[in-house]
């Protein structure tokens, strides 16, 4: 795990003063540390059964896609209201400054499929707590919910109601 959080950039006081950004862009640019991020990944999972793996948007499917693949499965993408074209389901979740909401295809998940969902990072949980409530409402099983990057003091974990959570680096 080293050389992935090495490669991880931090930007203090972005995107405001205060708050410490962690960068994957390096990362992204160096082939051994991304191979290693969704081997790791992917080896946590493999053998368990995985029907079909997620991405949240936009991060998460760089990530998601390979390890779909990794794990020989296909691929759902979860988006932002408008973003994909056959009927939808959604789910609003709270940010620091208001709502939001993701979207899912209706007919993505297959009930009693074990998903895995993937995003780059966990941070406050809304995000990835609302990912889980759309596949449990398309009948979808959450098998776990993997991420490069933890930012551990913020309690994300706490929102996921016990979901199996991975993570590479994890900020304390």
């Amino acid at each position: 795990m080293e050389l992935i959080k090495k490669a991880i950039r931090d930007i203090p006081d972005f995107p405001k003063k205060g708050i410490l950004f962690r960068d994957i862009t390096p990362l992204l640019l160096d082939p051994r540390a991304l191979r290693q991020s969704i081997q790791h990944i992917a080896d946590a999972y493999r053998g368990k059964g995985i029907d079909v793996v997620v991405g949240a948007e936009s991060r998460g499917f760089i990530f998601a896609v390979p390890i779909a693949l990794e794990l020989n499965v296909g691929f759902v993408l979860i988006r932002k209201p408008g973003k994909l074209p056959h009927e939808t389901v959604s789910a609003r979740y709270e940010l620091e400054s208001g709502t939001d909401t993701l979207q899912i295809h209706r007919d993505a998940i297959r009930r009693g499929q074990k998903v895995l969902l993937v995003d780059d990072l966990l941070a406050t949980g809304g995000t990835m707590a609302a990912c889980c409530r759309l596949v449990e409402q398309l009948g979808g099983t959450v098998a776990g919910c993997a991420f490069v990057i933890e930012l551990a003091f913020l309690k994300g974990r706490e929102k996921l109601n016990g979901h199996p959570v991975t993570s590479l680096v994890r900020y304390e």
